[in-house]
């Protein structure tokens, strides 16, 4: 449905005089500003109340959000987030806390901590959990930090290599080098595992220097590595550890423990698996999970049970720095308020609804797969996890790209999916449609694509032109990108 004539700008209906909001009067001394910040002119818009309220609800209308449609960004695993979630984020005992009172004016809190922790552990099989980093990204810098102080602690510190896939996630290059470490990337091979004959060779190559080797799985390809078992033992016989990327790890819920595949330390997405908001860049909490051997390094405090403060019925939480830790790695304890959001989760959904999660995103993502890959050429076509990569290319529309595919999406009210990633697919489309999505969702998205591939090949312009019923038609990204205007001016 094409878009109403469209609203006049707030600026556009300024007039002098009108106000939107009348401000108390001053009930302290007035103060006198730095001038060194203040404007000559400052042409903010005179409106009324009505008019800036709808000009800021109209905006809120224009966006999309995992509340109005379905999201199928391959890795990011945006599902729908319960509502309930953000009623406990928001109960007064939590919302009103400062994270530097007294550790006997927030037990409550630290018993969620201890208790988060304590879940996290066993649906990951680790022997210990933090809660400090800030996002994935963070996690991961965690990890490859504490796999660093464990290879010096041990005398080992000329090793300096980690290994990555190049189908790993583009945070896992990015990580290595901001710990100081050097990459070197092992590629998948036809099926798209990691290929165990350069996996080989580089660990006789590189075996002396060997930090470890960091790893998605299932990976960004949505599957399943077959040969992770003869993987984790080649990295530990080479004087490794194994890192897990754990952005994809709402495949694994109640089936897999990563520690018991043979990880020794991944990072939790809190904000994609556990289920809190990550729209608009945050927030973000990303845990990590270690096993015995990084226990000791793990960034400090955690949150532990104190015997000697504690009675039979009423355990004491304090806070506890391992011996060994690398140190703080975030201010304070966490984003708390996600740290609620996935505590209610887990326990709203339990042992046997957390593995469901893991089971029907599983099957949506296939039976998605299924609907379009006669279609859309899917390169790794074995049975996927949670996501899947095709190729949004056709060999009889050779003008047509992803991203014309995706920027069509937006007229059938879809949020496009990840494109262009993982590189080793050309003009990919990795989609992931979670747990959360019913089937006639997924149908009428697997409709729209099927309909925008026929319009690839009979109205090719269509598709190059598109989105043409957003209220912002296509932009030039690569201009943005390159010629930011950070402000509105007349």
């Amino acid at each position: 449905m094409k878009n109403k004539v469209p609203e006049p700008l707030i600026f556009e209906i300024s007039r002098p005089g009108r106000c939107a909001v009348a401000l108390p009067e001053l009930d302290v001394p007035p103060s006198e500003l730095p001038q060194e910040f203040l404007r000559e002119d400052l042409p903010l818009p005179e409106v009324s109340e009505g008019d800036l309220i709808r000009h800021y609800t109209r905006l809120s209308q224009m966006n999309y959000a995992v509340d109005i449609g379905f999201y199928p960004l391959g890795s990011c695993t945006m599902k729908y987030n319960p509502k309930i979630n953000e009623e406990m984020a928001r109960l007064p005992g939590f919302v009103h806390l400062h994270p530097y009172q007294d550790e006997e004016t927030v037990q409550g809190a630290l018993a969620l901590m201890f208790f988060l922790q304590e879940f996290l552990k066993e649906i990951g099989g680790f022997a210990a959990v933090s809660l400090q980093p800030a996002a994935g990204a963070h996690g991961e810098l965690t990890g490859v930090l504490m796999m660093r102080a464990w290879q010096c602690d041990r005398g080992e510190s000329q090793r300096d290599v980690i290994l990555v896939p190049d189908s790993a996630h583009g945070t896992n290059p990015a990580t290595t080098t901001m710990s100081g470490l050097k990459v070197v990337e092992i590629p998948s091979d036809d099926r798209g595992n990691v290929d165990l004959k350069a996996l080989e060779a580089a660990c006789r190559e590189h075996g002396s220097r060997l930090v470890g080797m960091m790893l998605t799985n299932p990976n960004t390809l949505g599957l399943f590595d077959e040969h992770l078992e003869e993987i984790t033992a080649l990295i530990h016989e080479h004087g490794g550890l194994m890192y897990g990327d754990g952005a994809n790890m709402n495949a694994l819920l109640g089936i897999a423990r990563p520690g018991d595949l043979g990880f020794d330390v991944l990072h939790y997405n809190l904000h994609k698996t556990f289920s809190t908001p990550h729209g608009g860049g945050g927030p973000g909490s990303g845990p990590v999970g270690v096993s015995a051997t990084l226990a000791d390094f793990l960034p400090s405090p955690i949150v532990v049970v104190d015997p000697k403060r504690s009675t039979e019925n009423s355990p004491f939480f304090t806070f506890y720095n391992p011996p060994k830790s690398i140190g703080r790695v975030k201010s304070f304890y966490g984003h708390f308020g996600v740290l609620v959001r996935a505590y209610t989760y887990i326990r709203m959904m339990g042992p046997d609804g957390l593995r469901r999660v893991a089971e029907d995103a599983v099957l949506n993502a296939n039976y998605l797969k299924y609907r379009i890959q006669h279609v859309y050429r899917v390169p790794y076509n074995r049975t996927c996890m949670h996501e899947f990569v095709c190729e949004g290319r056709f060999p009889d529309a050779p003008d047509v790209r992803a991203l014309d595919i995706s920027k069509r999406l937006i007229d059938f009210g879809f949020h496009p999916p990840t494109n262009y990633f993982p590189l080793i697919v050309p003009d990919a489309l990795m989609i992931e449609p979670t747990e959360t999505e019913s089937k006639e969702t997924l149908d009428a998205f697997a409709d729209a694509l099927l309909q925008i591939a026929e319009e690839a090949r009979t109205n090719p312009q269509l598709l190059h032109e598109a989105p043409h019923y957003a209220p912002v038609r296509r932009l030039d990204e690569v201009r943005a990108a390159k010629e930011l205007i950070l402000r509105y001016t007349r």
